[in-house]
């Protein structure tokens, strides 16, 4: 059964939800986007009405009438004699318009479709290097040679001295992230995190029994004096920070800040992973050098990893870890209780664009501006009262409202069949509800229809009138 005080910590400031409609309908909308987003396991058993009435200070009643309408919406199941358990329903609520499609809209996932020609000219090349794989096992846990020499080039390009043994190939960066957290972290442990962040590195976090523990980073930046501090005062045993292009920001850390975050982790001997997943996806200007290259001392404490899924396309599921080789003997010793290696075609593929990439990427950052300076427009004219946080990359905006209503305005936006995570998916105990994240990766005209659900979706919760078209009289 769940525990009470965590479901009341996981649905944050449920009320907002409830501000243009019922109580109970608020508390069943925050529910529901828990289970929606995997923050509550599908067949776990809810608290009792009286239990969660009193945790958060509502009418039992209020309760029973939100449990009643997840059972009519699919979300619980009822059983004679036994506490209700979370679902997911088979089919769409009844209160979906019958014009829209559950689902019809993504602007959950935040990557670009592939460069079809070079994917598959990548491919074709990697099925030719097959034939001297094929008469081993194929099991390669740190890698397949030529395409962790060209991860390792790719980072003497950017100005840090790598070699191919300083590289383990992952399937994934959230793959990369879930090896770290298994090798070098236990139950109860506790792993600082910025906030907001990469909603799967938290769970996975979460998964691996870890606590993620919170320090904020605002519109202008990070504040390493407070992430000291919390270092100093938690002894975190891991940290995890998204200095590049940040997730879901779009903030780059500049390079003196690097060199600060650099002592601090040799002074407080803390193992820190640092995700570059972002560092291709810049639009404005090129990233600083690595954070690796400021680090003189203690240089086995830090873990960069990256990917191939935002730069070039997700289903390569390609990712690594670069790291002191000795760390990463560390994580291959573990490694085969988890998984036996990253698929070799996939690998092979990924070293052929590896070495296309800056005849690629650009056209692919000219994409991205494009799509960017679309959204802003729509946004600007169906949302007007919403403000972009100033990013210089990434895939997506970090938009604050007007109100702190993200959880309700996502639920809303679902039974339109627009799906959009609430900002507290990206923080720790339901905070950032004045927050959400909107990619500019979809095309043009799915862009389009996605903000005027969007806004649909807002004035639905919050009662507003949509704003008045704009009329140029020449």
């Amino acid at each position: 059964m769940l525990d009470v005080e965590r479901l009341a910590r996981e649905l944050g400031n449920w009320r907002t939800a409830s501000s243009s409609g019922p109580v109970y309908q608020g508390l069943a909308d925050g529910i529901r986007m828990l289970i929606v987003d995997g923050r509550l396991p599908v067949g776990a058993r809810l608290p009792s009405e009286r239990a969660l009435a009193e945790c958060l200070r509502v009418s039992r009643t209020t309760v029973t009438s939100a449990y009643a309408q997840l059972r009519e919406d699919g979300y619980l199941l009822a059983r004679r004699g036994a506490r209700s358990t979370t679902a997911l329903p088979a089919t769409p609520n009844a209160d979906t318009p019958p014009a829209v499609s559950r689902g019809a809209v993504n602007l959950a996932n935040a990557a670009l479709a592939a460069p079809v020609p070079a994917v598959l000219a990548a491919l074709t090349a990697a099925t030719g290097q097959m034939a001297p794989y094929l008469h081993d096992t194929g099991i390669e846990l740190t890698g397949v040679p030529s395409l962790r020499r060209a991860v390792a080039e790719r980072y003497c390009e950017r100005g840090l001295p790598t070699e191919a043994d300083d590289i383990m190939i992952t399937t994934g960066a959230l793959h990369a992230i879930g090896l770290i957290l298994a090798t070098y972290t236990q139950p109860g442990d506790r792993v600082l995190v910025e906030q907001p962040t990469y909603h799967g590195a938290l769970a996975a976090i979460s998964t691996a029994g870890a606590r993620a523990v919170p320090v904020a980073i605002g519109e202008d930046g990070w504040d390493l004096g407070a992430l000291h501090n919390a270092v100093r005062q938690l002894a975190p045993s891991l940290a995890y920070v998204v200095p590049d292009n940040h997730n879901p920001t779009g903030l780059t850390m500049p390079q003196p800040q690097r060199e600060e975050l650099a002592a601090m982790i040799a002074d407080t001997r803390t193992r820190t992973i640092v995700d570059e997943t972002m560092t291709e996806v810049w639009l404005d200007e090129p990233v600083p050098p690595p954070v690796a290259t400021a680090m003189t001392r203690r240089r086995d404490l830090l873990l960069t990893i990256g990917s191939m899924s935002k730069s070039f396309w997700g289903g390569l599921r390609i990712g690594w870890i670069r790291a002191d080789p000795s760390t990463l003997a560390s994580i291959a010793a573990l490694r085969p209780s988890i998984d036996m290696g990253t698929p070799i075609l996939e690998q092979l593929a990924a070293a052929e664009l590896m070495r296309v990439a800056d005849d690629v990427l650009p056209e692919r950052r000219e994409i991205l501006r494009t799509r960017r300076a679309l959204m802003l427009s729509l946004l600007d004219e169906h949302l007007p009262d919403w403000q972009p946080c100033p990013g210089g990359g990434g895939l997506a905006l970090w938009v604050r409202l007007p109100t702190p209503m993200s959880s309700a305005l996502s639920a809303a936006a679902s039974r339109m069949g627009l799906d959009v995570p609430p900002g507290p998916r990206f923080g720790v105990d339901g905070s950032l509800e004045r927050f959400i994240r909107i990619p500019y990766t979809l095309p043009p005209e799915q862009m389009t229809e996605a903000v005027t659900l969007l806004a649909r979706a807002w004035h639905a919760v919050t009662g507003a009138t949509a704003p008045q078209q704009r009329v140029v009289v020449v």
